[in-house]
């Protein structure tokens, strides 16, 4: 395979500083740049959706937790690694659109359970099958067995970025 931009930069810093090892510059530029060409398609069909990241990630969390889609506001934070306050927020905003219904405790105050409505499982249905179809097609001219491998060495990857940690990473969508 030809180098690219990642090679160039590589080469450039080895020759400008020869005892510093240099060899990250072609796999953590590389996630760098793949991670803006997705994030910027995602932000892009979002937006075409009229739907925001945040909103997706809690009408996702919802859909992914199975029927009856129902989660407590301490479930969907630990599920979504934001605050209980950023949850309140992102159900608020969900609950204005009708895409979420919020049950209350005794005091009227406090979320006991938030559920996803009709129209807020239609367009999580709908979102997360067009973001995952226009993914894959980012990824399709990799072959079967090169994106099985890919996600191998990512989830390797990650493994090692957060052993020790106690953390999930996101899961909008996928």
């Amino acid at each position: 395979m030809a180098g690219d931009g990642a090679d160039a930069i590589q080469e450039a810093w080895r020759r400008e500083l020869p005892d510093v090892p240099v060899d990250s510059i072609g796999v953590i530029t590389r996630i760098w740049w793949a991670a803006k060409i997705f994030g910027d398609e995602r932000r892009r069909l979002l937006a075409e959706l009229g739907i925001d990241m945040a909103t997706l990630d809690l009408l996702s969390t919802l859909r992914r937790s199975g029927p009856p889609y129902r989660m407590s506001p301490s479930e969907l934070a630990s599920a979504s690694l934001v605050s209980r306050g950023a949850i309140s927020q992102r159900v608020e905003r969900a609950a204005s659109s009708g895409l979420v219904t919020r049950e209350r405790s005794g005091s009227g105050f406090h979320t006991h359970a938030v559920s996803l409505t009709d129209e807020g499982n239609a367009l999580v249905e709908r979102a997360v099958a067009e973001l995952l179809d226009r993914e894959q097609r980012l990824i399709g001219h990799l072959g079967a067995t090169e994106q099985a491998q890919l996600a191998d060495l990512l989830r390797g990857l990650l493994a090692g970025l957060t052993a020790g940690r106690d953390t999930t990473l996101g899961q909008v969508g996928g």
